[in-house]
């Protein structure tokens, strides 16, 4: 029930004005209620100020509460690194750090990150110095086609954050939330390994 309405009487209700038209029936409605009905107005979710800190910088936007971080990352602020794969989380090439834990950020809305700490790919390095683990899929050639690329770096950042174990099996299994269309895996369980020390 919704309120005094069943779902069976507001689905009924929805379909009464189509119903109406297609059968040039003038009004199947009481007057008062017509007159209710003509009053509503369309609403929505409005912007709200966010304020979201990004690779140590804070920027002050209007969003609306539903608007995820990817999208607030790629649509507001640029930051194109975080790739929009499946936008349903289950993919891992949006994935970002946010307090130094990995999530994916299709499924994260960006009010949710706000007072956080959150960074992406373009934030990983130091200057032109690439972080370790940047450079170690450099050396180990840990992509092919690259779409994929910045989610698993930031989730292999993430595991070794995590403390993670780093044998080849372990890193599978914690890395496999990220997807490699390519097929790049020996290779990125190799730049995981190398960067966390291990033997490779």
């Amino acid at each position: 029930m919704f309120g005094k309405f069943s779902r069976r009487r507001f689905f009924v209700r929805a379909a009464l004005p189509t119903v109406a038209a297609t059968l040039g029936v003038p009004n199947l409605f009481p007057a008062a209620e017509a007159a209710a009905i003509s009053r509503l107005q369309p609403s929505g979710p409005h912007p709200v100020p966010v304020t979201l800190t990004v690779n140590g910088t804070a920027h002050a936007l209007m969003l609306e509460p539903r608007v995820t971080l990817l999208d607030a990352l790629r649509e507001r602020l640029r930051l194109y690194g975080t790739k929009k794969g499946c936008d349903q989380g289950t993919c891992g090439a949006c994935t970002v750090l946010v307090d130094g834990t990995r999530i994916d950020s299709c499924l994260s809305l960006a009010i949710m990150n706000e007072g956080k700490s959150i960074t992406t790919v373009e934030g990983l390095a130091s200057g032109e110095t690439l972080h370790p683990m940047q450079a170690a899929f450099l050396e180990h050639d840990g992509f092919q086609c690259g779409y994929c690329t910045p989610g698993q770096i930031c989730s292999a950042v993430g595991l070794l954050n995590e403390k993670r174990p780093t044998d080849e099996a372990s890193v599978r299994v914690w890395m496999s939330g990220n997807i490699c269309r390519c097929g790049a895996y020996p290779n990125i369980v190799a730049a995981v390994r190398s960067a966390a020390g291990a033997a490779s």
